[in-house]
């Protein structure tokens, strides 16, 4: 790590961690390592005592804190030369540093990540209570710096000297903060010269603090963390500083003095206050909010909170934030409500026309650039069957050269989104002539020389792109037709290898028989790939139209069950607003078709699927549609008979061979 602070607290966790009082060692500060086992070094210590010294593979394991700094120069001495067997970077910001994307370093793939949100339903960190405060202060005049933000000195001199918004500061203070004099506060400010006017005013009204900056020294900057710890201080007043890498958890306010529309920042800020420590029963944040610009985006940093859509967070908006994890809350002033609600309903509108003026104003990026440079969501590129190459095309940018009926191509790839897993990935990469790492050209098999895997997956990737068989007579032919299209297959990569980046649980292959299915446990498929993937859909049987909730494949002797965890009246009839839910992360209740009878071959074939030579799988997805259209399934494997109750629709609860995944079991034991 690059401060003293982290390697300690480091150690501090291993150890708590191990149970093992004099576990590890440091190279830092003057301190050298005797075993050089279990090493705890900064990286300046590294580069100072010469890391070519050591022998490149003498550590088995590299873990390094705050990874967004590796392409610095310090960082690539220690990264270029060490050869562990695992290397393990850590960081809440992976996004591009220093003109690179960190996660370059590991082939642009992301191993695990835990969202604030989810990191808050699973109890890892303290629950928030968050103020947004109108402060009067108008920001339409002022400057603009182009790549997003404020002119600094124009809002300094706006915020400083500001006694009427420093008044509203202090009596939100002690109208919110429940004792302000054991308060243990940071305040983020937007210059020195208002963090020194902050920390003199919030004196001057009793209440004890500092300002420190980056221009404060080590000494300065230990010495008020220790007196905030200590009490003898309520608040420390910072500019750039404590956005990350310094543990302060006993910290239970934030003060927002500044506006911030990065969600980087702000999550790096929030997570000054979110560790939990003795005592601590949530964090209260402050955030003044004044009249922003048109280019200020609030709906960045609460999407960043939030995990919401832009749509979705216009609904939250407006109706208090009624989905946050237990215990957190957010609470917009009348005031402050109508300004952020205003500013994400700006952004919502975001025309075809805004929409090709943002990809030209962003240059030439490929689409998971665009989307994390400019904040736009997926789904505004491929909503109303939209595309990458389209928008490219329409802002004068570059595209490969277009094939005969592609406008139609184009318009299904959005069908793609939801693809999480990286063998399928690949393997729609191979069948579509092209390699998923780099996207050169790659020789292709035909259809019948490949293997049953290969097949099942040629099939799953002809019917997302024609449910409806598209007129072939073969599946060679549809294949065939796709790899005449340059821009669908480069923009199909592209789009694959953004889904598996993004993918937020472990596929698993099945067991068994099941396992050349080509369906993997926890990844995501739509309707048209299930029924493939199972021989439900062929040349003679279209993948669109089977409107059920079970698909019988005699073929291959499976059930796949595809549940629909939430329904609504509008989307249901009475008749099949079925009870599904899950009792427990391995079991859940699912009824039948309401025609179905314990004595029918089809419920004998669900009591009795193991004895007569059947699988079942089961499938579900929240709702019907999403702002794609159809929603994709989770596949939550195959499952085993418990037990049963009623006829005409017989209740049967499931086993699954494989834990469903924390989040798909919140939203299905909601669902009962």
């Amino acid at each position: 790590a690059h401060r003293q602070e982290i390697l300690d607290q480091a150690m501090r966790t291993y150890r708590e961690a191990l149970a093992d009082g004099s576990f590890g060692e440091r190279l830092v500060a003057g301190d050298v390592p005797r075993d050089w086992r279990h090493v705890f070094a900064s990286v300046q210590s590294l580069a100072a005592r010469g890391v070519r010294s050591f022998d490149p593979a003498h550590f088995d394991v590299v873990v390094v804190d705050e990874f967004h700094h590796a392409q610095a120069k310090t960082y690539r001495a220690v990264l270029d030369h060490l050869r562990p067997l695992e290397l393990l970077g850590l960081t809440a910001t992976p996004e591009r540093t220093d003109g690179v994307d960190v996660r370059s370093f590991f082939d642009g793939r992301t191993a695990f990540e835990l969202r604030v949100w989810d990191a808050l339903a699973d109890d890892l960190l303290v629950p928030f209570h968050y103020f947004g405060i109108s402060d009067d202060v108008d920001l339409r005049d002022v400057t603009w710096k182009r790549g997003g933000g404020y002119d600094v000195d124009e809002l300094s001199r706006l915020y400083t000297g500001n006694d009427a918004r420093t008044a509203k500061v202090l009596a939100a203070v002690r109208d919110l903060v429940p004792d302000v004099s054991r308060m243990r506060a940071i305040g983020f400010c937007v210059s020195v010269d208002h963090a020194h006017y902050m920390a003199a005013k919030f004196v001057a009204a009793g209440v004890p603090a500092v300002a420190v900056s980056g221009t404060s020294s080590d000494t300065e900057r230990a010495d008020a963390l220790r007196r905030l710890r200590n009490r003898e201080i309520a608040c420390v007043f910072a500019v750039d500083l404590f956005n990350e890498g310094v543990d302060v958890p006993d910290v239970d306010t934030l003060l927002l003095l500044r506006p911030t529309q990065s969600a980087t920042l702000f999550l790096q800020q929030l997570g000054r206050g979110l560790r939990r420590a003795p005592g601590k029963a949530v964090l209260t944040v402050l955030d003044l909010i004044g009249q922003q610009r048109r280019e200020f985006r609030f709906d960045l940093r609460f999407r960043g909170l939030t995990g919401a859509t832009r749509k979705g967070l216009a609904h939250q908006v407006e109706h208090g934030f009624p989905f946050l994890p237990s215990g957190s809350q957010i609470v917009l002033d009348r005031v402050a409500q109508r300004i952020v609600l205003e500013n994400v309903r700006q952004q919502l509108a975001l025309s075809g026309r805004k929409l090709v003026e943002d990809v030209r104003s962003h240059g030439d990026l490929t689409l998971a650039q665009y989307l994390e440079e400019s904040g736009t969501d997926l789904v505004d590129v491929y909503r109303s069957n939209g595309s990458w190459t389209a928008l490219r095309r329409a802002a004068g940018l570059a595209a490969p050269e277009a094939g005969p009926g592609e406008t139609e191509l184009l318009r299904r790839l959005g069908a793609f989104a939801h693809v999480d897993d990286g063998e399928r990935a690949d393997a729609y990469c191979r069948l579509a002539g092209l390699d998923h790492g780099d996207g050169s050209p790659r020789p292709v098999a035909a259809y019948e020389a490949l293997s049953d895997r290969d097949q099942r997956y040629a099939r799953m990737l002809f019917f997302t792109l024609w449910p409806d068989r598209g007129g072939f007579a073969t599946y060679e032919e549809g294949l065939a037709l796709l790899r005449r299209h340059p821009a669908v297959t480069d923009e199909l990569r592209q789009l694959l290898a953004l889904g598996v980046d993004r993918a937020r649980t472990a596929p698993h292959r099945l067991g068994g028989r099941l396992g050349e299915l080509a369906l993997l446990s926890h990844a995501r498929y739509r309707r048209e790939e299930i029924l493939a993937a199972i021989g439900w859909a062929s040349l003679t049987r279209k993948a669109r139209g089977h409107p059920g909730g079970v698909a019988w494949s005699e073929q291959e002797r499976v059930d796949a069950l595809l549940v629909n965890l939430h329904k609504s009246e509008r989307d249901f009839s009475p008749t099949t607003m079925y009870r599904d839910y899950a009792q427990s992360p391995d079991l859940f209740h699912w009824e039948s078709q309401n025609s179905t009878a314990v004595t029918s071959p089809t419920g004998q074939r669900y009591l009795h699927h193991g004895a007569q030579g059947s699988d079942v799988l089961l499938f579900t997805r929240d709702t019907t549609t999403d702002e794609l259209g159809a929603a994709p399934f989770t596949c939550l494997g195959d499952v085993e008979y418990v037990s049963h109750r009623g006829d005409r629709p017989i209740a049967i609860t499931w086993r699954l061979r494989r834990p469903m995944p924390a989040v798909v079991y919140r939203s299905a034991s909601v669902a009962g």
